[in-house]
């Protein structure tokens, strides 16, 4: 916030603008001060919390003033409301509060007895707390704080400005309920989930590196040992008392016992300085700005993790295998998701965790889980953003959730197209029904094949890694599209977004490739993308299809490679995943060849080669000769 504005207000006599007066001057002035001061500017440099510029209005309780004070409390950020005696502090619950509430100003209010030097004797501040301040607070839940002052012993003066200051940058309303004397539930899920981002080996405690390591990100501090000891001593008083086996380190019942503390002692800044840290706003949820930061994907590029990125998914996967299996069960993946609200709705619509890599009891391994991520980078780089501000994913250079992804080359595919720069491909599936297409993916997936037939109606997605010739990795999103093809194929988003089309027919049904021929007149689009042609269940007998032209001519028709010839049961299956893996790559090979490139010219560039080669040899030996001529 830039600026706090506070009002002042209360009835007349009960010293508001010596208040004020006394903050400016510093000191109590005895010369008659006129009924209304104007307003005055403190700028952040004079000790205000948060850095923030305050504006103090003074106004006057006068019924020809009204219309004044009506215009400034709606404009102002918090009350400081001012009473002396018994009379005006009747009027507290009587008039003010009750007016506040008439105005719709829903701003706290911080009450202030003022000219405590009157009151001698018994009348002490627990006394003053106890009978009048408490059963107010306890009627307006609006009133944030109290605090007594005097402007002639220049008593609290600073305070009370400052507790003004602090109840706007600062609220205790939304994180503590002075009623039931406990934290709200939003200020503990926000506690909680700060609590298992500082616990970096996710045993459950925080241990000493890890608290001070908190500390010093709050507090820019070190916590020193005898400070520490003393907040070990009083959670084992207070929280682990009646326990047998007290842990060695602060678990999450202490860490919200200690934040307690803070608020009913007043120091409910020390909490908001922590959540602050860990980019809560004042409304407890994760800033915008923080889950969202700015991130554009140019027309034809697409993002992808960076190495950062893959290392820190990477980090989060061991962390979480506590049964070192190689796989995350249900209950470690929903420890992993603890401070998120949840598995993404994106691998929700994509059957998670069925679309990757599982090991054979079912769970996610590795290879899939980052997989996945790659998948949903490439889809929906916003959501990967998100959640990785929600798992606490740390810049090692300071730039940002940003800098775990990175903006691809945008690739260029009609005319000549070139090599394509990226790490993750998308290829749509596209073929008859029972040609094979759900069994493919399973194949990609390494599942055991299965003949049972399944007709698939939701869209089925399966990613996984693919090594290329020469080592390099890539990730393959393969996708089939069920009954939301037609409206995918018509969607151009889709198709730019799509790197290559996986044309498949089932080679044993001589009425499969038609469906193709069909395909490709209905959506003359598809022309514009790579593509390659597949003749699925080919361990079984081939059959001529029933189509104008056989696949093969088809084929050569469009100057394309001939279909490939693949079964889900043969072990080279994986061959093929490669294949349409290096077309995504460079998908010149998955285009119509042009006349030009059909003619070999091989025997010509060599003899051209030779032919240069021998005319460079014979110019050397011809002037190598004439040197020694003119030397003898």
């Amino acid at each position: 916030m830039a600026t706090v504005r506070i009002c002042i207000c209360g009835d007349e006599s009960v010293g508001k603008s010596s208040l004020l007066t006394s903050l400016v001057k510093d000191t109590f002035v005895t010369a008659k001060i006129q009924p209304v001061l104007p307003p005055i500017t403190l700028p952040p440099t004079l000790g205000t919390p948060e850095n923030v510029t305050t504006t103090i209005v003074d106004t006057s309780a006068l019924p020809q003033e009204r219309d004044n004070l009506r215009k400034e409390l709606r404009k102002c950020n918090v009350i400081l409301l001012v009473y002396s005696d018994h009379y005006s502090y009747e009027r507290v619950a009587l008039f003010w509060m009750p007016y506040f509430r008439s105005l719709g100003v829903n701003v706290p209010v911080v009450l202030c007895a003022n000219k405590s030097d009157l009151n001698t004797g018994v009348t002490s501040t627990a006394h003053i707390v106890e009978e009048e301040m408490l059963p107010v607070m306890a009627e307006f839940k609006e009133i944030d704080s109290c605090i007594r002052t005097s402007a002639r012993e220049h008593h609290n003066i600073n305070e009370v400005f400052f507790l003004c200051q602090k109840s706007v940058t600062h609220p205790v309303a939304p994180i503590y309920d002075s009623k039931e004397g406990s934290l709200k539930p939003a200020a503990v899920e926000a506690l909680k989930r700060v609590f298992y981002l500082c616990d970096k080996d996710q045993d459950g405690l925080l241990n000493d590196q890890e608290i001070h390591a908190f500390q010093q990100k709050c507090f820019d501090k070190i916590l020193s040992d005898d400070d520490l000891a003393s907040i070990k001593r009083s959670i084992r008083e207070n929280v682990h008392a009646k326990e047998e086996n007290i842990p060695d380190g602060i678990d999450v019942k202490g860490f919200l016992h200690l934040n307690t503390i803070f608020a009913e002692k007043g120091r409910h800044e020390t909490i908001w300085i922590i959540l602050r840290k860990f980019q809560y706003s004042d409304s407890l949820s994760l800033k915008d700005t923080f889950l969202h930061p700015k991130f554009d994907v140019p027309a034809y590029a697409s993002a992808e993790l960076s190495p950062a990125g893959y290392r820190f998914f990477v980090d989060l996967f061991i962390l979480h295998d506590k049964d070192n299996d190689g796989g995350l069960n249900d209950s470690e993946l929903a420890m992993l998701f603890t401070p998120t609200p949840g598995i993404p709705e994106h691998w929700a619509n994509s059957s998670f965790p069925s679309c990757t890599v599982r090991n054979e009891a079912g769970y996610i391994t590795l290879q899939g889980w980052l997989a996945q991520w790659s998948m949903t980078t490439f889809e929906e780089p916003k959501t990967t953003l998100e959640y990785l501000a929600y798992l606490g994913f740390e810049s090692p250079d300071g730039k940002g959730i940003t800098s775990a992804l990175k903006i691809t080359k945008p690739r260029k595919r009609r005319n000549r197209p070139g090599r394509v720069e990226r790490n993750v491909f998308l290829c749509y599936v596209l073929g008859a029904p029972h040609s094979g297409k759900s069994t493919l993916l399973n194949a990609f997936l390494n599942r055991p094949f299965s003949s049972t037939y399944h007709p698939t109606i939701k869209p089925q997605t399966a990613v996984n890694s693919v090594e290329l010739q020469g080592g390099k990795q890539c990730y393959l999103i393969m996708e089939e599209l069920g009954e939301l093809e037609p409206a995918i194929l018509e969607n151009q988003v889709k198709l730019d977004a799509c790197d290559l089309i996986c044309y498949t027919y089932d080679s044993g049904d001589p009425d499969s490739f038609a469906h193709i021929r069909e395909l490709r007149q209905r959506h003359p689009t598809l022309n514009d993308l790579p593509s390659v042609y597949t003749a699925l269940k080919a361990d079984r007998d081939r059959a001529v299809q029933r189509a104008e032209v056989q696949p093969d001519a088809y084929c050569e028709e469009l100057k394309m490679a001939k279909p490939l010839h693949v079964s889900a049961t043969w072990a080279s299956i994986s061959e093929f995943f490669v294949h349409l893996a290096d077309c995504a790559t460079f998908p010149v090979q998955a285009f119509p060849k042009s006349d030009e490139e059909a003619v070999d010219r091989t025997a010509l560039y060599m003899g051209a080669g030779a032919a240069v080669c021998a005319g460079v040899a014979f110019a050397y030996v011809w002037k190598k000769n004439l040197m020694g001529s003119a030397s003898s």
